[in-house]
């Protein structure tokens, strides 16, 4: 550690994944004091993830150099639907066997502390708005790109959590009103059927089979043709890789404009995996915001890339348990 001094009080940040839990502790300002990953099990059931939920936090702690009496609360961000008043996990579709799971409670019980629930996406907005991009602003929202596409919105320094625990589930805009594709969630013309990392790469399989325009990505293997290898493809001058980023940034600027009429946000972030396409790909999103939305909406939001990058879940899961339970 540095000559840096942590600034009580301290707060401990757990993210759980249907892959692996990330957790660490984080100070006052928001600095995170330890970064720890762990496999989740999900397969295992709930009973081992809790348990594994709870290990991530202990190893944390103890990375941190803090003892256990010196953590004042929990956050835990986690995907899936849920009710946030109860604390409880409903149905998540990346964590069988999970349903109807009083996960908050059960974790406080485990770790003896106060803790709070959150939407992954929302902690991962939070932890911007606190910590990351969006720090000094008021309102902010977040997009989180791969898989599928998450989102989360800060409106007057409070997160929109929604009447049913379910606001800011904006990968589910709909942005395709007639033969729309169809998404991951069932249903056709959302957001995330177009801009996420899966379906990028299933337009790309789409336009090779339909065109015989030249083209590096039919060099790769089907099974090895990703959303970096498109972006990469893209920015070595391939047209048909370049053709589909700029439709995906596209997509994505339908879905802020959206957003930014909505509720006239300081900031627009993107974050995932996807943000490794770097300055070409954002400045495309910025561009075509500028033609969609209002003048006056546009000159007042930036429009960048999230700063948090993995860490971001847990540090806003902290700072959702600051807020909860801090001063």
């Amino acid at each position: 550690m540095s000559a840096f001094e942590p600034r009580p009080p301290f707060y401990l940040g757990i993210d759980l994944g249907g892959t692996n839990i990330k957790s660490g502790v984080v100070e006052d300002s928001g600095r995170p004091l330890s970064s720890v990953s762990i496999e989740t099990q999900a397969d295992l059931g709930p009973v081992v993830g809790v348990e594994n939920l709870a290990e991530a936090g202990r190893l944390a702690v103890q990375q941190s150099g803090l003892k256990w009496d010196q953590i004042a609360a929990v956050g835990l961000g986690s995907p899936g639907t849920m009710d946030l008043s109860r604390g409880m996990l409903l149905e998540p579709p990346n964590l069988p066997g999970w349903n109807q799971l009083p996960i908050r409670d059960l974790l406080a019980a485990k770790l003896d502390k106060p803790t709070i629930l959150q939407n992954d996406a929302n902690a991962a907005a939070f932890g911007e708005y606190w910590a990351g991009a969006g720090r000094n602003t008021r309102s902010l929202v977040l997009f989180t790109l791969g898989t599928g596409v998450g989102c989360g919105i800060i409106s007057d320094e409070r997160i929109v959590e929604g009447r049913h625990s379910h606001g800011g589930e904006c990968g589910h805009i709909i942005i395709q009103m007639e033969n729309g594709r169809r998404c991951a969630c069932g249903a056709y013309g959302h957001l995330e059927a177009y801009a996420s990392a899966t379906a990028l790469v299933k337009r790309a399989h789409e336009l090779l089979a339909e065109q015989s325009t030249r083209s590096s990505l039919r060099e790769i293997p089907a099974e090895e043709l990703t959303s970096r290898a498109i972006n990469e493809a893209a920015d070595a001058g391939d047209g048909l890789a370049r053709r589909l980023m700029r439709e995906t940034s596209y997509y994505l600027a339908v879905g802020a404009v959206t957003l930014m009429h909505t509720i006239d946000p300081d900031i627009v972030l993107f974050g995932g995996g996807m943000i490794a396409a770097g300055p070409t790909f954002l400045e495309d999103i910025r561009q075509h915001i500028q033609k969609m939305a209002f003048p006056t909406v546009a000159k007042g939001c930036k429009i960048e890339y999230a700063e948090l990058g993995g860490d971001a879940g847990f540090i806003g899961a902290a700072g959702c348990a600051r807020a909860a339970f801090g001063r």
